[in-house]
């Protein structure tokens, strides 16, 4: 079996007893955590049209082993919940299951962890049925999906076999917001969409955007992959950004998730930080990344293969050819260590073209736009960088 290992080595033991259909193809996995709106995520999957396969909803109700005890009364309040809606609301080949609360070691409990624990669970039914191929969703428990959700992934999945994974199209819910929160969370998604297109204009082969309720992935890359890291925020990042290196991950645009925009301090960064910031006064969305550090990108990414058995008074030639922010970069970064180790490592160049961004991946890029706005330029308009990337003709947002 295809997981066998993994599961060994990670030490799960079944979350849920009833043997998986044999038809299952499709496992959603909902971390929930103090969530007493669940039921209407659970009433939007159930109103979805049925795919082909068989399809079973995994809630992780959690908590950490430390948590207050009215934590593990609101959570044991949606578990009661949780079960009464399913037992009044039965579909055919759709199963909903409810597992926990499950108590989270004080260290890491958190986001990552959870989704790791409901997403290792649907692993572990994939591998009885021995489905590498079965896909796992990630959705979250603040988020309502449209009719098609179901529909669309499967298709785009049989459509494109050889991807290991996709990420869905986003737009937040907006019911009921005031005019500052619904202003702040358009300019949010204005900067999803400008950062995402963006890196597609740098020449970055795997261009995204990240959203821990929007994304999915074959059980097999998952496990191909590691599983989902422990990260208390970002967890959806960094699995993603590293998911893109052993197969492509696609983009589903003909369905979309609608997360919830509430203020949150749950996580250090994200939609619910950022809003709290907005409505707080502390954080301009109008301001964003200088589209120049964007363009000093794209010249050392258009240069790369020279770098390719480089010598190091080319490699000296080639710094001085780069926009000054770019080149101090490498040098501070010291990129020169990493490109002798890429040429140690590449007897030929599409070898080395792939693994350079394995190098200067997502998050040396976040690096250098962090260093190059600290340094040589200023947040800019948001508009006005959505103007500049449009008039270069690369792609319209």
């Amino acid at each position: 079996m295809f997981a066998t290992r993994y599961l060994e080595k990670n030490k799960n033991s079944a979350c849920i007893k009833k043997s998986p259909h044999t038809n299952t193809g499709i496992i959603i996995v909902i971390p929930c955590l103090c969530e007493p709106d669940v039921i209407y995520t659970l009433e939007s999957v159930y109103s979805c049209d049925t795919p082909s396969c068989h399809v079973e909803i995994i809630l992780l109700i959690n908590h950490s082993r430390t948590a207050s005890a009215e934590v593990k009364n609101i959570n044991q309040r949606s578990k009661y919940n949780i079960l009464r809606w399913i037992l009044k609301n039965k579909k055919d080949k759709v199963d909903f299951f409810v597992a926990g609360p499950v108590e989270l070691t004080p260290k890491w409990a958190g986001a990552g962890l959870a989704r790791k624990k409901g997403m290792d669970e649907a692993v572990r039914r994939f591998n009885i049925l021995e489905r590498p191929e079965g896909i796992i969703i990630s959705l979250d428990a603040d988020t309502v999906v449209e009719k098609n959700y179901l529909q669309a992934i499967e298709d785009h999945f049989v459509e494109n076999t050889a991807e290991v994974g996709a990420t869905i199209a986003v737009k937040h819910q907006t019911r009921g917001l005031s005019d500052k929160h619904l202003e702040g969370i358009r300019l949010y998604e204005k900067y999803m969409y400008y950062y995402k297109n963006a890196l597609r204009f740098t020449g970055y082969p795997f261009p995204m955007f990240t959203v821990g309720s929007a994304f999915a992935v074959r059980a097999g890359a998952y496990v191909m992959r590691g599983g989902m890291n422990r990260r208390k925020a970002g967890e959806d990042f960094y699995f993603l950004q590293n998911l893109v290196h052993i197969g492509n991950v696609g983009e589903i645009k003909n369905t979309t998730v609608h997360p919830s925009a509430r203020l949150s301090e749950r996580v250090p960064f994200g939609t619910g930080p950022i809003m709290k910031k907005w409505m707080n006064d502390e954080k301009d969305l109008n301001k964003t990344y200088n589209f120049r550090a964007f363009e000093n990108l794209r010249e050392l990414f258009a240069g790369k293969d020279q770098l390719f058995k480089i010598s190091d008074g080319k490699y000296k030639i080639f710094l001085e050819g780069l926009p000054e922010p770019i080149a101090r970069f490498l040098k501070e970064d010291d990129f020169r260590e990493k490109i002798n180790d890429l040429n140690s490592n590449c007897s030929k160049l599409p070898t080395f073209h792939f693994r350079f961004f394995q190098k200067f991946n997502t998050f040396k890029i976040l690096k250098f736009l962090n260093f190059a706005h600290k340094y040589y330029y200023e947040e800019a308009d948001l508009n006005e960088q959505i103007n500049l990337l449009n008039r270069k003709k690369f792609i319209s947002l």
